[in-house]
């Protein structure tokens, strides 16, 4: 039934006259008529057939976060799991996937990283440096490629500061203390803007201690005719690891990071024709000492390169809407652990929008075909439905194989608790999901069914309590679950307020075995509900809230709640955030306890 879903989808796509290339990139944003990528062809959030949240600017600015994983949190389906204060390590879900079913992308560049999917927050951007984030869940393979097995989440930066620049000092519990400086320069047919900031923390408990570091840079050059923007990263995190991998007794492991990224794009446009280049090198480095006193007992290092291209681009044609793209990369690692490996990849990619019934009927088929040189080729069709009834209400539904190879870390890692299988398989599975969305004045809900049949899942896995994990293929998944997301926007007192909530069910049903232990993907957020208030209770005093309940498949439960209260003046913001005030006693990840009740007091100068 599978192979005869694909020929089809693979046919029908082969079968579409006019194609051409499409883009990553997203344009500007109100409630009812943001325009996304859901693919390559872009369309109005309102017209889209696929589950997707926008948490656009205003949101970011008056969150009850101070970083993106905290952020993240906020949002029903996405299940982050931190170890440690202020995000320092945090693994990254969507729907019931893994850390490595999860792809990261920022500025429609992705930042994968082929040692594991561990790394992927380690390209968390500064949140004042965010214009908004672009959540895609479900399978997104045939849209993004390799990763994009659960979903994708794309940072998009900001263009322009409000004003020249800002400065914040930041102090709070655990002796945070947080500096930052962001400035824009405008120059004659150029423009760029350049952060730096400081995070570092004497920890919330034994050798949980961090220092933090971020440069970031984002230039435009001849802005008034061809405009190429420059953009550059480096994140550099050093903490203390107590409990955060191995077992939860090794209390004084050790981590330092090294994340990079540096990208040149540039858009071609005419009446028919968008046609987007880009080159760019993605660079991680990562130390783990297993003592952090007597780095001779156990010690990693890892140095993983991604350099790579991508011409994207769509066509506006009789037919409606085509796209296609190609991308290739170079990819490395040098490892004391994990050996040298060399990986060359491709990813090429075709779809077309198609509308009936005077754009009341929208069908969107596609396929992804990619090689790597170590697992050869692989093509995964897909296709997106939606059925608008009126101006306001709309169904959809989309289906599509989905894949991921696996990582380095998967197939050749070895430690005193853990073992590579070099003879593992990609993943795979067929996903599909069934939704309706209402937006009407401020008000917007969305309901959506979902279903992923995963085959030769990998996971760490162990058979006896006392034997290593090992990376096995051991099993088929059946992942089922129902999301539902409702947000009001209304008017009070002459202020503005929004209300959002969301809800997520998920139910993992293992097939053809019986795996007594399991280290990341049996553990899903059963139940994930989600409740937002962004109010001002006066017109320079705006306040949030944060509300979690969380399940999981363990049967264990949890509430937290967080929020935030600020003071704007045309020049200063004050602002207290408070992360788990209820003071929840629990644990995300590998036993690690969750900090308990804390806060951060900001100033920030605009000028």
């Amino acid at each position: 039934m599978k192979n005869t879903f694909k020929t089809l989808l693979i046919f029908s796509l082969l079968s579409v006259g006019k194609t051409a290339f499409s883009q990553d990139t997203i344009a500007t944003q109100n409630l009812k008529e943001v325009v996304v990528s859901s693919g390559r062809i872009d369309v109005p959030l309102s017209e889209n057939s696929r589950t997707l949240v926008i948490i656009g600017k205003a949101e970011i600015k008056n969150a009850a976060a101070t970083n993106l994983a905290d952020l993240l949190q906020s949002v029903a389906g996405v299940d982050v799991r931190r170890r440690g204060a202020g995000g320092q390590q945090a693994d990254l879900y969507i729907r019931g996937g893994s850390f490595d079913q999860t792809l990261l992308l920022i500025d429609g560049i992705k930042v994968d990283d082929p040692q594991t999917g561990h790394h992927t927050l380690n390209m968390a951007l500064p949140i004042e440096l965010i214009e908004r984030i672009e959540i895609v869940k479900g399978p997104s393979a045939r849209i993004f490629g390799q990763n994009a097995f659960t979903g994708a989440i794309n940072i998009v930066t900001k263009k322009s500061l409000d004003g020249t620049g800002s400065a914040r000092l930041s102090v709070g519990s655990f002796n945070q203390f947080q500096g930052a400086f962001t400035s824009q320069f405008t120059q004659d047919n150029s423009d760029q803007i350049v952060h730096f900031s400081r995070n570092s923390s004497q920890g919330y408990r034994y050798n949980t201690d961090f220092k933090n570091n971020n440069f970031f840079s984002k230039s435009t050059f001849n802005k008034d005719h061809q405009a190429i923007v420059l953009m550059g990263t480096f994140m550099d995190r050093s903490f203390g690891a107590n409990g955060f991998y191995a077992t939860p007794s090794a209390v004084d492991q050790y981590e330092r990071t090294q994340a990079s990224l540096v990208s040149v794009q540039t858009v071609f446009a005419s009446k028919d024709w968008v046609v987007t280049p880009s080159v760019y090198w993605k660079r991680n480095q990562d130390l783990y000492i297993y003592i952090r006193n007597n780095p001779g007992v156990y010690r990693n290092l890892h140095l993983s390169n991604k350099l790579g291209g991508a011409l994207m681009a769509r066509n506006f044609n009789a037919l409606g809407t085509s796209g296609f793209g190609l991308e290739v990369a170079q990819v490395s690692i040098r490892s004391n652990n994990l050996g040298n490996r060399d990986r060359f990849q491709a990813n090429g990619f075709v779809e077309h929008r198609f509308s009936f019934f005077e754009d009341q009927l929208d069908v969107t088929p596609g396929v992804a075909l990619n090689y790597f040189s170590d697992f050869k080729f692989h093509a995964f069709p897909g296709i997106d439905i939606g059925y608008r009834f009126n101006n306001d209400f709309k169904t959809y539904a989309n289906f599509g194989y989905t894949y991921r190879i696996p990582t380095y870390t998967d197939l050749f890692y070895a430690d005193r608790t853990s073992i590579g299988n070099e003879d593992l398989d990609p993943e795979q599975a067929l996903s599909w999901e069934l939704g309706a969305a209402y937006v009407r004045n401020d008000f917007a809900a969305q309901a959506a069914f979902f279903r992923r049949d995963t085959d030769n899942l990998i996971d760490y896995v162990k058979f006896d309590e006392a034997a290593l994990w090992e990376a096995q293929n051991f099993a088929a998944l059946a992942t089922s679950g129902v999301e539902i997301n409702m947000t009001q926007k209304f008017t009070l007192s002459g202020l503005d307020q929004t209300l959002s909530m969301g809800y997520t069910y998920i139910d993992d049903a293992i097939k053809d075995t019986q795996v007594p232990f399991s280290r990341y993907a049996i553990n899903s957020l059963k139940h994930q509900l989600t409740a937002n208030t962004q109010i001002r209770l006066a017109s320079h005093w705006p306040m949030s809230l944060s509300y979690r309940y969380l399940e999981r498949t363990n049967g264990i439960s949890y509430q937290v709640l967080d929020a935030a209260l600020r003071y704007e003046t045309p020049k200063i913001t004050w602002s207290l955030v408070g992360n788990n005030i209820l003071d929840a006693q629990f644990s995300e990840t590998n036993l690690v306890p969750a900090p308990g009740a804390n806060v951060l007091f900001s100033m920030t100068y605009q000028y």
